[in-house]
């Protein structure tokens, strides 16, 4: 029997279960990897790594203390988690029960791909899904955001006040899909080229002496148009959805699976708790789901006191 049983080993999961080791909680991280999506890393031809700044740089110092850690983790995927008599069972992918008096939930989120020739072949490689956490890298460029909703015109309002261009590519054709603050803001941008009603067939790009990087789209307007635009940089933002189902009819969701919490990360349900890009949060970024994983661990914390 656990004190506590982190789910997901992303920024929030890490810095949960570091935090309630220094409480001294018996706790069991159970996570497929460690560090979650900022293993994945943006290459771009024009900046050498060792200039950049990544994500996982701040969440190796929470890994680096549970690497040594062997009886705080445990590397395998959850299915489910349930009630029993009063506490809470994880169930993993083998079929693995531990039992612990809370749990938080910090398992992060999924984009959606685009599923289309050269996606794979250039993913990380000039063609990634975080434009909040690159944008910096884009001064003075071309840059192409993919999507059409507040994902995506938050990452492409971001771009335009450093990117010399930024096109933004939607399949929506109404003059009203864009009828939103952010929207009415972008299309009045000198910078800003919005393309509606074109739907992306192909991702291409070149080669040069550190291998193929990402280089522009092909798309296809719903009249059968067919049109080639070229950009340094490529952001899919179409949508992102939790990794929630362990927990799905255990605590109360959104339509996309993001869990609710409150300004403590307490779910609806007593004793289970949330952080990080699964939960319903403003903005999906290492330094925001470190901090949630703190708080979600001080928390449980609280929580668990009277049974400690």
């Amino acid at each position: 029997m656990y004190d506590l049983i982190v789910i997901g080993g992303g920024p929030a999961g890490l810095t949960a279960t570091v935090y309630a080791i220094r409480k001294r909680l018996n706790v069991l991280l159970v996570s497929k990897d460690l560090g979650g999506k900022t293993n994945y890393r943006l290459a771009l031809p024009w900046i050498e790594d060792y200039k950049v700044i990544h994500g996982l740089e701040i969440v190796d110092k929470f890994r680096n203390e549970l690497e040594y850690l062997d009886f705080a983790r445990h590397m395998e995927p959850v299915e489910r988690v349930s009630q029993v008599d009063g506490m809470f069972q994880v169930t993993t992918r083998d079929e693995n029960e531990m039992l612990a008096k809370a749990v938080i939930i910090a398992t992060g989120t999924r984009q959606a791909f685009l599923d289309v020739p050269g996606e794979k072949e250039f993913m990380m490689r000039g063609l990634c899904y975080s434009a909040l956490s690159y944008a910096p890298l884009f001064i003075d460029r071309t840059v192409t955001i993919v999507g059409e909703g507040d994902l995506a015109l938050r990452s492409a309002a971001e771009l335009a006040t450093i990117a010399q261009k930024v096109n933004i590519v939607c399949e929506c054709q109404e003059p009203g899909c864009l009828d939103t603050a952010l929207g009415k803001k972008l299309l009045s941008l000198n910078n800003v080229q919005v393309l509606q009603g074109f739907q992306v067939v192909e991702v291409h790009g070149t080669e040069n002496g550190n291998g193929k990087f990402a280089r522009g789209l092909g798309l296809r307007s719903v009249n059968g148009q067919l049109l080639e635009l070229e950009a340094d940089g490529i952001f899919i933002e179409k949508a992102l959805f939790a990794n929630s189902k362990m927990v799905q009819g255990l605590v109360e969701m959104d339509e996309f699976g993001r869990i609710y919490v409150d300004c403590a990360s307490r779910t609806n349900l007593p004793g289970v708790f949330a952080a990080g890009d699964v939960t319903r949060g403003y903005a999906e970024q290492v330094l925001i789901a470190v901090g949630e994983g703190a708080k979600a661990a001080l928390s449980a914390y609280d929580y668990l006191l009277p049974m400690l």
